[in-house]
């Protein structure tokens, strides 16, 4: 399978390269506004993987559209606007897009979601996540797909009970909120714990990711699980065969 790495200059697009090197994927294309790399892919590309910027994302995913190839999305910050042409184009091709790739944070999300749904709102939930000084983002998508999935254990919305971080006289904590907060530092790779904090005792449940390889397979498996799939937009869930909770 012939494919494109979008963002190849970056950390993500460089392991991507590596790890595709002997496999069944090819990279033939590879694409950054960096000098020296493609400015897009040309004909023959049978797959992208797009860990490029979130405003470089639309004009990816329709290009594949009109192509009639899958995409798959690793690109974290997509606005809603953004998300749009995302949407449009997972209605005539596989799409996969997930804020992180790895085995072990989707095993946490589904851990996650049945600790909120066991403990309930007596417990309060608080995210945090800590990244390397150079990403753009915040908070981490893993993070807000962490939120997601303690908003769903406990069958809320998300967006009535988030907080990002906290400044000044802001009172006691509501009962039901659901805090996430980035830190930026180092080299470190991702980490992300979700505190459930109650009365008389505390759970916490803690991913550290020590090498981007596990992001960066997990990337390729799902754009070779995606070839020949109807057209949708897909999750890590879907790739890796976790049924809905």
């Amino acid at each position: 399978m012939k494919i494109a790495i979008l963002g190849a200059a970056g950390r993500m697009g460089q392991k991507l390269i590596e790890l595709a090197r002997g496999t069944e994927l090819e990279v033939v294309a590879k694409v950054d506004i960096a000098d020296g790399y493609d400015r897009t892919w040309g004909a023959g590309v049978e797959g992208v993987i797009d860990f490029s910027y979130h405003t470089a994302v639309p004009d990816g995913v329709t290009k594949a559209a009109a192509e009639g190839i899958p995409y798959v999305i690793g690109t974290t910050g997509v606005t809603a606007e953004e998300q749009k042409a995302v949407d449009a184009a997972a209605a005539k091709i596989p799409v996969v897009q997930s804020g992180n790739y790895s085995l072990g944070v989707n095993l946490l999300l589904e851990l996650v979601r049945q600790t909120a749904a066991t403990l309930g709102p007596d417990y309060d939930i608080e995210i945090t996540e800590l990244h390397h000084r150079h990403k753009k983002d915040a908070p981490s998508g893993t993070a807000l797909m962490l939120a997601k999935s303690a908003a769903k254990g406990r069958g809320i919305a998300l967006d009535g009970a988030a907080v990002y971080g906290r400044r000044g006289d802001i009172g006691e904590r509501p009962v039901g909120e659901i805090a996430i907060h980035a830190l930026r530092g180092g080299s470190v790779v991702g980490d992300h714990t979700v505190l459930f904090a109650g009365e008389l005792e505390r759970v916490e449940l803690t991913h550290k990711a020590q090498d981007r390889a596990a992001f960066a397979a997990g990337a390729l498996k799902a754009l070779a699980w995606a070839r020949g799939r109807a057209p949708g937009l897909y999750t890590m869930r879907d790739v890796l065969g976790f049924a809905e909770g």
